[in-house]
């Protein structure tokens, strides 16, 4: 087995295409998988060489573990698809609030997100309270 310590910059260094999420899913639903096993699986019609180049990116990128079994390869999900979207979309906000127009971006995201759903607007406001009192809590000033 080839383990490797990689971290959430290094996983998600470029996103995720479609066949790799497909088969990223495949073989977390399976829990391990040969190449062979997902084919087989038949939610994914593609060739061999396909999804074989497909698992090995995805081991390479950090997603998927492996080991030898016989001549092929056993292949297994570091991540649920739930964790690859969460550490995704933390990526993508973390580049948003550490650029130089950090404000003006939030503040392009505050408006989509009431435009979509006043509602929505209102569970991100209780969420910003809430983190705001735990940061006080944290560094021991009253609320």
């Amino acid at each position: 087995m080839d383990t490797r310590d990689f971290n959430i910059d290094d996983l998600l260094a470029a996103p995720l295409g479609p066949l790799e999420r497909q088969v990223h899913k495949a073989v977390w639903m399976l829990g391990t998988a040969t190449v062979r096993e997902v084919i087989q699986d038949r939610k994914i019609w593609q060739t061999y060489s396909t999804i074989l180049t497909t698992m090995d990116r995805l081991f390479r990128k950090g997603l998927f573990e492996r080991t030898q079994e016989g001549k092929a390869f056993r292949y297994w999900a570091r991540y649920s698809p739930e964790e690859l979207e969460r550490m995704s979309a933390m990526r993508g906000i973390r580049d948003l609030v550490n650029c130089e127009k950090a404000s003006l971006h939030l503040s392009y995201f505050v408006e989509a997100v009431g435009e979509h759903d006043e509602k929505l607007l209102d569970e991100l406001q209780d969420l910003v309270e809430r983190q705001r009192t735990e940061l006080r809590i944290k560094k021991g000033e009253p609320q």
